[in-house]
């Protein structure tokens, strides 16, 4: 158990540095590649594998794989699907065809996804193990996760990678390598053998009976609502700032070089707003924050079509980053807290991961899928392209206000008909 932190810390910065790799360039690579009209299809899809390929690993390890061992055969499977996505990308070249492609890809991040749920089993596990206190000890490891979404944004922007199929080498060769290092981390014990559970059970289905719960009925809906809002930035705003490079003004601008880099300025801020959270939910409590977060959104959405990668309208375009932290965390973090006071101890973790679902599974599905109906419409359909780059960003301009107003409706809902929750100033945030 000796550095136990600091293993942790390694592999919780590979595990966030194996999707930094693509997450928010994927969609440019596509988009260059005669696949923009199928971007919504590659972000849905980890909504939709994430509704179910988590929950089943989860049975497997705690029943008959340990953890750290179930963690290293997702990450060995994704990572060889993903470097197959890659090679195919690279043999392929401006022939790569999309069924081919998306298939690789789907078979990588079904095994991916689960591996977020685990590697935290891992890191609770090892923490306990070592008699330290998981709510002050795990949070500035899940951090370093971020850096290495953070910085493998950056590799991949710095070596030109953005518009080809060598990040999915990247993040394939980084997820071999955590497969390797898993196999070092502390043993997981399984339970062995479990009551017999219905299959409604063991995948945590029965918290839809949360819904009989008017207040938690109307909480769920309000998490899928805004669970479409998720995805949206990571698949199309490197699409839309690198399309800049179009128009003779923009074309040498360092958003236009370097989106990656632009965009990274939201992970750096989701990171440091976790920091003010308690000080939030302390001062204006649960609902309050939640509607921060909902605000947050419209901006995010609202700021990136006003924006521009010159000056000063890439100042909209950072400002449109920073609220990306209170965007995200305080939403998520304030949603999870919501759900762990108003459930009883025994449906909790059923509830938790309902709202997972809802939000990150069901939500950020349908979210990408309905955001990439409106920018085939108003930015790839042929009339549009046709007409020129101006044209094209004034589609994106579109889209973002169209995005921006959904948010918008979905906040003066919340307000309007989600109860107000008490102020507790005694409220512990765990991570």
């Amino acid at each position: 158990m000796k550095n136990i932190k600091l293993r942790l810390t390694v592999m919780n910065f590979l595990e966030f540095a194996v999707w930094g790799a693509y997450l928010t360039s994927m969609g440019t690579y596509l988009a260059t590649h005669g696949m923009a009209t199928n971007i919504g299809w590659f972000y849905s899809i980890q909504g939709i594998v994430s509704l179910f390929m988590p929950a089943l690993m989860g049975i497997v390890a705690d029943r008959w794989i340990p953890a750290e061992k179930a963690l290293s055969l997702c990450h060995a499977l994704a990572g060889m699907f993903m470097i197959a996505t890659g090679t195919y990308g690279l043999m392929a070249g401006a022939d790569v065809a999309f069924t081919t492609l998306f298939t690789l890809y789907t078979l990588s991040v079904a095994f991916f996804m689960p591996t977020l749920a685990l590697s935290n089993s891992v890191a609770y596990t090892a923490l306990t193990q070592a008699n330290l206190d998981t709510v002050k000890a795990f949070p500035p490891i899940r951090v370093l996760g971020t850096v290495g979404f953070i910085v493998t944004m950056w590799i991949v922007d710095l070596c030109g990678f953005q518009a080809t199929p060598k990040q999915f080498l990247v993040s394939g060769a980084l997820s071999i390598v955590l497969a390797i290092y898993s196999l070092t981390l502390p043993k997981c014990p399984t339970k062995g053998h479990v009551e017999n559970k219905s299959l409604v059970e063991a995948l945590g289905l029965e918290a839809f009976a949360l819904f009989k719960q008017k207040k938690m009925a109307i909480f769920f809906v309000f998490s899928m609502l805004l669970g479409m809002c998720l995805q949206i930035t990571n698949g199309y705003a490197n699409p839309f700032i690198t399309s800049f490079g179009a128009i003779e003004e923009f074309a040498d601008t360092f958003g236009v070089q370097h989106a990656n880099i632009l965009i990274s300025i939201s992970q750096i801020c989701e990171a440091l707003c976790i920091l003010f959270i308690p000080f939030f939910l302390k001062k204006f409590g649960i609902k309050s924050v939640m509607l921060m977060a909902m605000l947050a959104w419209v901006l995010r959405f609202g700021l990136f079509g006003a924006g521009d990668p010159g000056m000063p309208g890439v100042i909209l375009f950072v400002l449109s980053c920073i609220v990306y932290g209170f965007a995200f965390d305080f939403f998520n973090i304030s949603g999870s807290l919501y759900v762990d006071q108003e459930t009883e101890p025994a449906q909790r973790s059923s509830a938790q991961g309902l709202f997972m679902m809802m939000t990150n599974g069901l939500g950020a599905t349908i979210g990408t899928l309905s955001a990439q109906a409106i920018v085939n419409k108003l930015v790839m359909a042929e009339e549009v392209v046709a007409q020129g780059a101006l044209a094209v960003w004034d589609g994106w301009k579109a889209s973002w206000y169209i995005f921006a107003g959904f948010a918008l409706v979905v906040t003066i809902a919340f307000w309007i008909f989600f109860p107000k929750t008490p102020v507790n100033k005694n409220i512990e945030v765990k991570h």
